[in-house]
Parts: C-alpha cells; structure tokens; sequence
C-alpha cells in the first residue's frame, strides 16, 4: 500500500447555509449549521485514506475539546496520527465557513495551534518522510513548517505536492524543489502575475511556474477542469465534470488528496488528474469537507469500473 505524508492545517470547521453573502454590517438569517473536521490538511489527509491509501498527518491541535475530536477522526479514518502534537497555549484552529444557495463560499480560518508548527516539529517526522512514496502540503500552516517540509522532501529525493493555499509567497529558491504545485487561478496570478481566465492563460501561466523551477504544473479551473504542464509539449485541459452540486467548499482538497495519492500510485499525471477531477466531482454533491470526501468504492462506481 503506497504511503502519503501530509504535513498541514487541522481546523474545526464551523459551517451555516446562507440565502446570500452578507453585506458589510448586515446580519443574514441562514442555516443549517454543521460542525466537522477540516483544514486543508486534515480534509486532504481524508480524501487520501478514504481512496484506500496509507496516510500518516503531521499536524499540531490544542489541549481542548476539538483537540481531543481530531484525534477521534484521525483514528475513525484509519490516519496515522503519530506527528500530530498539541501546543501548549494555543486552541485547536477553526474555519467559519458561509455557503450561499448557489453553492458558492466564503471562508474565513483561524489557523490556531495548526499555525504554530515548528521546524523542530517536521524534523523530528523524519522517519515518516523516508517512509513516504509522495508528500503533500498546504500553506495554511506556519511559513517555517512549509519550508522545512519542502527542503526536507527535496533531500530525501521525495516527490512533493504543493497546493499553495491559501496564498502566501513563496521563494523561487523553494519552488525549484516542488515536484507538483497546484494553484487554482488566484493562486496562479498571485504566483505569477498572468491573470488566468481560459486554457491559453492557464497555459502562460503554467510557463512561468516551469521557468521558476517546478518540475509539474496542475491548475485548478473550477467548473472548466484543470490544466496540466510540464514544459513539454503545450499542456492538456482535463474537463470536469458535471454533477448536482451541494456545496463546493472541499473540492480542491479531494482533487489534492486524490492527485498526491494517485501519482503516488503510478498513475501517469494525466491519468491521475482524471480521477482527481472525479474524486473532486463526488466530494462537492455532499454537504461539508471531510465528511463529503469519497470512498474508493464510490470512486469507481461513479467511473465505472464496478
């Protein structure tokens, strides 16, 4: 069973319906209210294991109630919690998350201990990036444990996805170590100054992260697919799909939990962005993060290999 490494966010995500966004000083009556694990680490931590692969989360919570709940979920999904540490004096991250009635979201995160990640933290998981067939992660956490998780796989000879979300800059030093990065368009304008809004300004900018030093470029479109670059030839669009949606708000970190596992699985890239789309496709017909991320049987069934 090949092994991914997650090194990033947990946070408890606290989510209500809206019948619109609200306006500056405006209170909107909404609901449903649904709280749940979350964090772009802890969601693509899941989409991993539920596909049937051996995940191990480094990660930090607080000494509190959602702290001792993220424990509980790791174990429910059959994660490998060994590196994930409680800090001291900072509580358990939060997201407050608004869906409105076109399934759209704003999402505001309080990182909390999961911010707070140090080198010394990613170091001492030394064993568990040597064990590890591919490394995934975030910039929702600490600068210092992005860093140290980049330079520690690149020493390793350790394949490595970087979904660079939310936006923080990130060197050109650093980014000549990612094997994979995948920004959606924000995050790829705000990476490379290019504003991508079709296939041929993904493709730009795609260019620009492989002259930055990436070995892979995937670009995350939404509704329109994702676009793949390697500096080869001139990329390829693969298409979503279209499905009933429920709420969007997990869909990218099933697409990134499903990418890092199936490449890590040999799938070639293109193959693996397929089934990633699909994976991303079944997570945003269910309501929530973690909870609405596919099993491998749903998986297959919704592609139809039985």
């Amino acid at each position: 069973m090949r092994k991914v490494l997650v090194v990033g966010s947990y946070v408890v995500d606290l989510m209500s319906r809206t019948p619109h966004m609200p306006s500056p000083g405006e209170t909107v009556l909404g609901g449903p209210f649904q709280m749940g694990p979350g964090g772009k680490g802890g969601n693509q931590a899941v989409a991993a294991a539920r596909l049937g692969y051996q995940v191990t989360m480094l990660t930090k919570v607080g000494h509190d109630t959602f702290g001792d709940e993220a424990f509980t979920n790791f174990k429910n999904e059959k994660i490998d919690a060994s590196y994930v540490s409680r800090h001291p004096e900072e509580a358990t991250g939060t997201a407050l998350i608004a869906v409105d009635e076109q399934s759209e979201n704003m999402i505001i995160v309080a990182p909390g201990a999961c911010g707070k990640i140090t080198k010394e933290d990613v170091l001492q998981a030394r064993k568990a990036f040597e064990e590890a067939d591919i490394i995934l992660t975030q910039l929702e956490t600490s600068q210092e444990a992005v860093e140290t998780t980049i330079e520690l796989a690149h020493e390793l000879g350790k394949p490595l996805v970087l979904n660079p979300a939310p936006f923080q800059p990130v060197s050109t030093d650093l980014l000549k170590k990612v094997t994979y990065i995948t920004p959606n368009e924000t995050e790829a304008r705000l990476l490379t100054g290019i504003h991508v809004v079709d296939e041929d300004t993904a493709r730009q900018a795609a260019k620009v992260l492989i002259e930055m030093g990436v070995d892979h470029v995937v670009i995350t479109l939404g509704k329109a697919g994702c676009f793949l670059f390697d500096g080869t030839d001139e990329g390829v669009l693969i298409p979503s799909i279209k499905v009933d949606v429920a709420d969007t708000t997990g869909a990218g970190d099933a697409f990134n939990g499903a990418l890092a596992s199936f490449v890590a699985d040999g799938y070639r890239l293109k193959e693996a962005a397929i089934r990633a789309n699909a994976a991303a496709a079944l997570a945003v017909t269910k309501w929530g993060t973690a909870p609405a991320m596919p099993y491998n049987h749903e998986l297959k069934a919704f592609l139809g290999e039985g």
